[in-house]
């Protein structure tokens, strides 16, 4: 008999016409000691799917059975993980878990239970820090710390709803490993909540897509036959793992591509015909000095150094290299690489501390609007609309150019970026990725001489990260603008690059390897994983990132950096 069973269940929210249906007539089993996972986008329905397994929330009609018994509320057996770690600050790492182990045993004698909590805390690593506080750890730590709480409960489920998504890819694949080790170790039951199809099919015996809501249901369900255990590097070589994420890739992309396109591809409003295919004003500000295409944009042996109290501290340490006009690179490595820190100084936000960088046979000592930046929080004045917001910057850009000839400029590029219907919507109203296509629309629309992004996806779903990614190179591939994008994802610096430019670590880190992309354009995510060359590609930055793993100055095994002593957060 499955351990967790769902049965025809609907859930909403609302009351009346104004009831919105979030799962509709959604069934599942899961099996004693299986490893599920559930993938889906955002607004699927994956938080509210856990919360009725857990007992935190109930079906409008169906029901939840666990052992064969009727959920009625939440209970120890089905620990809970949730991707905040909602820790009290004021205890240390043992008092939070403590507080669980006394909460669930409280019969235990205090040794007993004491030792029951040190066991959980030395499985994920953090023996060394059970008497620091929340505010002393990284957020890896942390997160560490929420799922040693969950454990320490000794569930018969655990219960994962994205718990690894706000993390750096090194932590995350750490506490990928651990959670693998803790399953195949107690053979407990796990349904983890995912938008990571590599995360699911490292871990998993079964992925099951939830399709986009209202009203979603399941998808066919995908069953993982990769032999345990499962290695990145080699997942990489292996016929079946490429066929299964190809499958599952191409599944969501299908269902989710056709939601979205149902939602926001409406007729665009009447706009004055482009007859040049880019407004005159945008082609008059884009003209450069016809400085030598091999290097429009000259890092010569750049440095940042900061201060320390334990003396200077070299963040980034001769990064050098020539950028062709038109090209799009990428760099790549791992959290406190100096990845941000090289992009702020190209931004003209963060002084060079030695050496230089030459755009456009022009030294950058300061910001400038020849040089437009793409954050990962898009920065967006809530009480203005997209119009408004795009325009603040256009204005500053064209001061020759005419009233009509800037609105031009404006509404060309948020209809680019799919915003043609939703011009007038204010900043507040909007969500996380129709900010991430204002500020994409605003960072083209000021003509730069270089596009500068920052992980301008790490906060999105899936889905809305490829989809903007798709955007984002159509709208590249239009005005050939020399791009830089900082990224900690392999497959988005294949999909997007030219070149990619691959960080040692940190703290003096250096250009270790720099890796040609020779794959034809325009390209979309479906076709890249089915080109012959895309893992060869795969293999080098994954071995790259394989051998840096431990760090230029490795930190004791399990414990990490905390968040304020990695260079990019110095920056």
């Amino acid at each position: 008999m499955p351990i967790i069973e769902l049965k025809n269940v609907s859930k909403g929210f609302g009351e009346g016409l104004d009831k919105v249906n979030i799962l509709n007539n959604i069934s599942l089993d899961v099996e004693d000691g299986e490893f599920v996972a559930i993938v889906g986008f955002s607004g699927s329905g994956k938080s509210t799917l856990i919360n009725l397994m857990s007992g935190l929330d109930f079906p409008d009609t169906g029901e939840v059975l666990f052992d064969g018994k009727p959920v009625e509320g939440p209970g120890p057996e089905r620990a809970v993980c949730f991707q905040s770690y909602s820790l009290m600050p004021w205890m240390t790492v043992r008092e939070n878990v403590q507080l669980a182990v006394d909460s669930v045993f409280p019969k235990e004698s205090k040794k007993d239970r004491a030792a029951r909590a040190d066991k959980y805390i030395e499985m994920v690593s953090l023996g060394h820090a059970k008497d620091r506080r929340p505010a002393e750890l990284s957020g890896g730590m942390r997160q560490r710390v929420a799922v040693a709480r969950s454990l320490a409960m000794d569930p018969k489920v655990l219960l994962l709803d994205e718990p690894l998504s706000a993390l750096d890819a090194l932590t995350r694949a750490n506490l990928q490993d651990e959670i693998t080790d803790i399953w195949s170790n107690d053979k407990k039951t796990v349904v983890l909540i995912t938008n990571d199809v590599d995360e699911a099919i490292l871990l998993a015996d079964r992925i099951i897509p939830l399709n986009p809501g209202p009203d979603a249901t399941f998808g066919p369900s995908f069953k993982v036959d990769l032999p345990r255990p499962r290695d990145r590097t080699e997942m990489n070589h292996n016929d079946a793992f490429k066929t299964l994420r190809r499958d599952v890739t191409a599944y969501l992309m299908d269902v989710g591509v056709a939601k979205k396109r149902a939602e926001i591809e409406r007729p665009l409003p009447a706009v004055t015909p482009i007859t040049f295919g880019k407004p005159k004003a945008y082609t008059k500000a884009a003209q450069t000095s016809g400085v030598a295409e091999h290097r429009f944009l000259e890092y010569s042996q750049v440095d940042k150094v900061y201060p320390t109290p334990k003396g200077p501290l070299t963040v980034v340490d001769g990064f050098d290299i020539k950028i062709k006009k038109g090209e799009f690179v990428s760099v790549i490595g791992h959290s406190g690489c100096g990845k941000s820190t090289v992009l702020t100084m190209t931004a003209g936000l963060n002084e060079v501390s030695r050496g230089g960088i030459i755009l456009d046979n022009k030294e950058v000592s300061a910001a400038g609007p020849d040089r437009a930046v793409v954050f990962q929080a898009p920065s967006l004045f809530p009480w203005l609309t997209a119009k408004q917001n795009v325009a603040v910057g256009v204005d500053r850009v064209y001061p020759d150019a005419t009233q009509a000839e800037r609105e031009q400029v404006v509404e060309y590029y948020l209809s680019k970026v799919g915003l043609g219907d939703a011009m007038d919507k204010l900043g507040a109203d909007m969500s996380n990725g129709m900010r991430q296509r204002v500020g994409i629309a605003r960072a083209f629309a000021l003509s730069p001489k270089l596009l500068l992004l920052d992980e301008p996806f790490g906060m999105l779903d899936s889905l809305t990260r490829w989809e903007l990614q798709e955007v984002l190179m159509e709208v590249w591939q239009r005005t050939q603008v020399t791009a830089m994008c900082v990224t900690h994802d392999v497959d988005e610096a294949i999909l997007l690059s030219d070149r990619i430019i691959m960080m040692t670590n940190g703290p003096n880190a250096r250009i270790g390897k720099v890796l040609e992309v020779d794959l034809p354009r325009p390209r979309t995510r479906k076709a890249l994983l089915e080109h012959p060359d895309y893992y060869t590609y795969r293999e080098q930055v994954l071995s790259f990132l394989e051998e840096y793993e431990g760090g230029a100055n490795p930190t004791p095994p399990g414990e990490e950096a905390p968040v304020s002593e990695t260079a990019d957060e110095a920056a």
